[in-house]
């Protein structure tokens, strides 16, 4: 191999290493609170209540008190295409109709037997886009909550940088 080709490779393996911390960080509320929301306000509302109602407190923090309803917007406003994000609006908008049409409240001052139904009734809906809906948030509310900060380091033990370095280690002899 030639010598400029092996100092190009460790010069890009070096700066592939420096570089793995910031991007295996755990996120936090703080890394995803951006300036612009994609949710108006009440289905911003609508979206936390169905993230707390996926994964609610108990002993350990829930999904809303991690921030994940945060977590939800800015990968449906940074990582989904605008069709995506319009449907998670009119999801929002259904589910929230669903709630009025069934229990004369919006989602939000619903029960959380209320909320279970609701949201069972966008699971096995015939439609589509309901399903799609619940998919796409139930997914996206577990990753947000498994990749929190929190549970990644209280419940998942997880180490930024694996591994022990054992530097003065006896090498054995070479016998020829």
């Amino acid at each position: 191999m030639e010598r400029r080709i092996a100092l190009k490779h460790i010069a890009l393996a070096t700066s592939g290493l420096l570089a793995l911390p910031a991007w295996a960080s755990a996120w936090t509320h703080v890394s995803v609170r951006s300036g612009h929301s994609l949710l108006e306000p009440n289905q911003a509302q609508t979206l936390t209540e169905i993230v707390d109602t996926l994964i609610p407190a108990s002993d350990t923090l829930g999904a809303k008190a991690l921030g994940v309803p945060d977590f939800v917007q800015k990968m449906v406003a940074d990582c989904y295409e605008v069709p995506v994000q319009q449907s998670v609006k009119v999801g929002l908008d259904t589910v929230d109709a669903i709630a009025n049409q069934q229990f004369k409240q919006s989602f939000v001052n619903c029960d959380a037997t209320q909320r279970m139904d609701v949201l069972g009734q966008m699971e096995t809906s015939p439609e589509a886009s309901r399903k799609d809906f619940y998919a796409l948030v139930k997914n996206l509310t577990i990753q947000g909550y498994t990749t929190s900060e929190y549970v990644m380091t209280k419940f998942l033990h997880y180490n930024p940088i694996p591994g022990h370095f054992y530097g003065c280690v006896p090498a054995p002899i070479a016998q020829k």
